[in-house]
């Protein structure tokens, strides 16, 4: 089961019942773990991140999707406040160990970025290699 897939089932448990609703549910989790960012702030950073940043939003979901469960939450705004309040307990706990906020992470190259990268070097080693091999004659 996908991450997207997990969070859904038990925000649709606790009242939050389509892509919409869901989506504004994530939304709040965001806002708390990146200080009051908004996905689309940080929508760039969502498909390319760190393993550090991946984790930080992992560990806030799950640990949403178990407070939802746990405390049986039901209805739309108080599983808004639950994503919003479990993101910032994420943060806090970042910040009191002495790690780099979210935001502050460097995100990576999308690996996109990167085969086109290396494509246009091998192409370029390829025409050096050849280069070298007519002066040589």
């Amino acid at each position: 089961m996908t991450k997207k897939k997990f969070i859904s089932t038990f925000n649709k448990e606790a009242g939050v019942v389509d892509n919409i609703n869901h989506t504004v549910s994530q939304n709040f989790g965001y806002k708390g773990l990146y200080g009051g960012m908004k996905m689309k702030d940080i929508l760039a950073r969502l498909n390319h991140m760190g393993s550090t940043e991946l984790a930080a939003n992992l560990f806030r979901a799950t640990q949403t999707e178990d407070k939802l469960r746990r405390e049986n939450i039901k209805g739309k705004q108080q599983a808004n406040q639950t994503h919003y309040e479990v993101g910032q307990k994420v943060r806090k706990t970042i910040k009191e160990l002495g790690g780099t906020m979210p935001e502050n992470l460097p995100a990576p190259e999308s690996i996109k970025k990167v085969e086109r990268k290396l494509k246009s070097e091998e192409k370029k080693a390829l025409k050096n290699k050849s280069k070298k091999k007519t002066v040589q004659k």
